[in-house]
């Protein structure tokens, strides 16, 4: 047997043959047909056009997957077919296929029960969950993809209820996949079903945020470190067989050299701390534990009163507010501690978080929003600072002024809680790279 796959529809071959004695020697459920020459061919199930499948190992199929046509046996001239439609997900709708009889049986008798056999054996496995156009691997990879966005907001949702996710991480992670999902419905042929999402269509979105988005080498390798975890996600509840990343790269990885910070000059350091001395010290506070204590600003949101020590001079980062997940401890500069009593911070409850509401101590959370927001709409325009210095600029502006003045680099990465002195060294500017006095003055009989 040799299955021939065709789109279109063609006009059937055959009708009923009205008058037909032999007709009342089978089952009043089956009707015996004949072609255009009134050749008896085939048995032909009587019913509805379209019917739904038995649930049986399949039964997690959509019913719109589950659905196709009574199998029907045609007989022409040059050759014997059993044609039926079935959906198939690629389309959208039904489609029609059809199995060709093979022309081996010399006799007429030995090829209708051949055909008829076929046709039951047919009949019973499209009732069972069978489908010409799916490969069945496995019923939950043929799910819908709006069942897919719903479980995966779900997932991610519940990850951020309990602290899985920090919630800087779950809204990237939420925008990553909307814009994928407003990608998809732009496509002349956008995905239904969670086998659709393959390796192909990933390089296609990939390259599409890079070249025709023009989004920079960072930002694509942000999506593709994304598009990996969504595919661990998939693979992890059978949703795909294979992980179709594995062919993903990541550029930035590739490139040497040192890592691009921005700095702020000292001369325009002096001036954000005038400007913020007059205008707003609580401010002033908030850029003074990134530039001095590198704290993030996601951690600083987090910080309570009970996690500074004014006896150790520390302030106590814990492992659920910290980007590495660690417990942390950094030192409290004189300078940052001597602002804090100025302004009475001390004077609230040590369950208040240090910048709530207005960036005054408080008991309320304030998210990490309000410190960029605030550099943004006052201090960038204020101060008529280019784009490219940002509120974090000062972190990095602090740990490479922290190396220029000479403080070995083993500090410096515990005040930055970096995971090792290479991540460290990255902050070293070229300016202040000395070479070594024992090599340079070498002596030898070379």
């Amino acid at each position: 047997m040799r299955a021939k796959y065709e789109g279109e529809k063609p006009t059937p071959a055959t009708k009923k043959h009205p008058k037909n004695s032999e007709s009342a020697n089978y089952p009043s459920e089956f009707t015996k047909c004949r072609d255009t020459n009134e050749t008896p061919f085939f048995f032909r199930a009587t019913g509805p056009k379209e019917k739904k499948m038995l649930s049986t190992g399949h039964h997690l199929l959509p019913a719109s997957i589950r659905s196709y046509t009574m199998p029907q046996l045609s007989c022409a001239k040059c050759y014997w077919y059993i044609s039926f439609h079935a959906f198939d997900p690629a389309i959208g709708k039904l489609r029609r296929k059809r199995i060709r009889i093979s022309p081996k049986f010399t006799k007429v008798s030995d090829r209708r029960k051949y055909a008829n056999d076929l046709l039951e054996r047919i009949t019973l496995e499209l009732q069972q969950g069978w489908n010409p156009w799916m490969n069945y691997a496995a019923p939950e990879q043929y799910a819908t993809w709006q069942e897919i966005c719903d479980k995966y907001r779900s997932f991610l949702s519940k990850c951020k209820a309990d602290e899985v996710l920090r919630i800087k991480t779950w809204k990237g992670y939420t925008s990553f996949f909307d814009v994928f999902n407003a990608w998809n419905e732009s496509q002349a042929s956008p995905i239904r079903y969670v086998y659709q999402f393959d390796a192909r269509l990933l390089g296609r979105f990939v390259d599409w945020l890079w070249l025709d988005k023009g989004l920079s080498v960072r930002t694509r390798d942000n999506y593709v470190g994304w598009i990996r975890t969504f595919c661990k996600w998939l693979l992890s509840h059978s949703f795909v067989d294979s992980d179709p990343s594995a062919s993903l790269q990541t550029l930035g990885s590739q490139r040497a050299g040192k890592k691009n910070r921005t700095v702020l000059p000292p001369e325009a350091m002096a001036k954000l701390k005038d400007h913020l001395v007059a205008t707003n010290k609580h401010y002033l506070l908030a850029c003074y534990i990134l530039y001095y204590c590198f704290i993030r600003p996601n951690e600083m949101s987090y910080i309570q009163l009970g996690h500074i020590s004014i006896k150790r001079g520390t302030i106590y980062i814990p492992g659920h507010i910290s980007k590495n997940g660690k417990d942390g401890t950094v030192t409290l500069p004189d300078v940052v501690l001597k602002l804090m009593i100025d302004l009475g911070i001390f004077s609230h409850p040590d369950s208040d978080y240090l910048f709530s509401h207005s960036l005054k101590p408080g008991p309320e959370h304030h998210s990490s929003k309000q410190f960029t927001d605030y550099w943004s709409h006052y201090v960038r325009k204020q101060l008529r600072f280019p784009p490219e210095w940002k509120f974090y600029s000062l972190k990095d502006t602090g740990i490479t002024d922290l190396i220029r003045e000479n403080t070995d680099l083993l500090s410096v990465r515990n005040q930055a809680r970096h995971h090792s002195l290479l991540m460290t060294d990255i902050y070293t500017p070229h300016d202040i790279e000395q070479a070594n006095e024992a090599i340079r003055h070498r002596k030898a009989a070379f």
